[in-house]
């Protein structure tokens, strides 16, 4: 082996017997059953994710780096499931099972309360706010829970929006009705709450319906932040927020010429989804390489070179001036801002409400998933919360995995159950049939060791702070993520001489 390279990942017998196609299933489908002795994976190109220690096994928690796990294992996604070995000798049978649930409770008491009143009330119907709602019902609440969200729909899987325009809702449902009406989840569509009577327990609707609660979550997530140079106001301008919006852009862009403002992960993903559909794509970007700031220089810009032999145009380290129309749209196309241009926490309606947040409009709450107010809670893109893995630093992690883990720290402690959020990041993302696997929290990294071919689109990037490996990314390089993910949840340090040395000693489990 050449000196400074990885060692191959070893496998399991886990990868022949289960690594396959999964019949009858959706791309969207993500499937897990739960037994005695084991549990079966299933994501969305419908192979299990490698072997044991690619899946991440730790025992006691069992934490699964799935590309987004979800609430088809109930109340925790797949990242805080409960030492349950998995067994690499399942029957080929058990690859058509459909999805399972925990044993859950119901509602006993909806009688004792009137239309406006409630024991929980959760606001946001998201990934925090389901899995909240799932994991009391697990833990046997059975008093009355309501769920209200702007959307039309129920809960759905909102990151699928960028990866795939042409979604529709019941394709990325992440339960269906009749799971709301069997476990007396109720959820309020397009219902928009406008302020919060901490002192009185009530929410205040926009159509001046007030509801009485016991406890409250907030998880309304963010708001895209949209264009605000000239002509902004122009038709086929858009953000993407909802299954509408992705498919007025997808069924708009068909054969015409796409511009992506923005170079991050939710711009890049439409970039790739458009580009064998619209007639060219081009990508705006202040910055210098896509991802600079999450991923480094160096990925950035072999990611980029990925996407231009693929077609797609950039116009790096430039900005948007001024949109012009012809007959009142904009020229060549539909722009579609990117998360790039940044979001926002979709918390103004609590701004006189007493509940604290930060300047930039974050809620702070505490590992318990707390506010500052007794008996309100609040989880998802919109807070900012003590991670262990810095130091207790207060961040924010928009990410669909840590969404999960809020909502359901935050029902354990509204059931007293004194549960503190301990968990290491994940994410994933796919583009052009390629899959980019993170873990850790990179903020403020000083160097990025990389191991691999870049130009191969075959490597492991290392993010480090002073001596410390503080995150990694990897392409092609399975399982060194789950790995990582395994070393810093069991609070051990990885320091940059062993990542700069090639000493992967770790990766096999010897000498940490």
């Amino acid at each position: 082996m050449p000196a400074g390279a990885l060692p191959p990942p070893e496998r399991a017998q886990l990868d022949q017997n289960m690594g396959r196609e999964s019949p009858g299933h959706s791309p969207f489908r993500r499937d897990f059953w739960e037994g005695e002795s084991w549990v079966l994976a299933l994501f969305p190109c419908g192979r299990v994710w490698g072997s044991l220690s690619e899946l991440g096994v730790l025992g006691e928690p069992l934490l699964c780096l799935l590309p987004q796990p979800g609430p088809s294992l109930p109340g925790s996604g797949v990242s805080e499931a409960r030492g349950i070995p998995l067994d690499p000798r399942l029957p080929p049978q058990a690859l058509q099972t459909q999805r399972r649930t925990k044993v859950m409770a119901k509602c006993i008491s909806v009688s004792n309360y009137h239309v406006g009143s409630t024991n929980i009330l959760i606001v946001g119907a998201g990934a925090a706010g389901l899995v909240c709602a799932e994991t009391l019902r697990q833990e046997g609440f059975s008093d009355r829970i309501v769920m209200c969200t702007m959307d039309r729909h129920l809960p759905y899987d909102r990151p699928k929006l960028s990866k795939s325009l042409d979604s529709q809702p019941e394709q990325i449902a992440l339960r269906p009705k009749e799971f709301f009406l069997t476990y007396d989840i109720e959820v309020l569509t397009e219902t928009q709450v406008v302020t919060v009577d901490v002192k009185n327990k009530k929410a205040i609707f926009k159509d001046g319906f007030k509801m009485e609660y016991n406890k409250l979550l907030l998880a309304p997530g963010n708001t895209p932040k949209t264009l605000s140079c000239k002509g902004k106001d122009v038709e086929n301008v858009f953000t993407i927020r909802t299954p509408e919006d992705a498919n007025r852009i997808g069924k708009l862009a068909r054969g015409r010429n796409a511009v992506v403002v923005g170079a991050a992960f939710l711009g890049m993903e439409v970039a790739a989804y458009l580009n064998d559909k619209a007639h060219s794509v081009s990508v705006v970007e202040l910055e210098e390489t896509p991802f600079r700031k999450f991923l480094g220089e160096k990925v950035g810009r072999a990611l980029m070179k990925m996407f231009e032999n693929n077609g797609i145009k950039f116009y790096m380290q430039t900005e948007v001036s001024e949109l012009r129309a012809q007959e009142g749209k904009v020229r060549s196309g539909p722009a579609l801002p990117g998360r790039s241009l940044g979001a926002v926490p979709a918390t103004g309606f609590l701004k006189q409400s007493g509940i604290n947040m930060d300047a930039r409009g974050f809620i702070p709450v505490n590992k318990m998933m707390q506010t500052n107010i007794p008996g309100v809670f609040a989880a998802g893109d919109a807070v900012t919360f003590p991670l262990a893995l810095r130091g207790n630093k207060k961040v924010n992690i928009p990410h669909w995995q840590m969404a999960h883990i809020h909502g359901r720290v935050a029902a354990q402690n509204m059931l007293a159950q004194e549960a503190e959020i301990s968990t290491v990041p994940c994410l994933w993302t796919a583009m052009f049939g390629k899959s980019i696997r993170y873990t850790g929290y990179g903020d403020g990294f000083d160097d990025v060791i990389i191991q691999g071919d870049l130009d191969e689109l075959k490597f492991v990037a290392f993010y480090t702070k002073s001596d410390e490996v503080i995150a990694v990314a990897s392409m092609n390089y399975d399982p060194i993520v789950s790995k990582v993910a395994e070393v810093l949840a069991s609070g051990r340090t990885i320091r940059k001489r062993d990542v700069e040395t090639g000493d992967m000693s770790w990766l096999t489990g010897k000498g940490y």
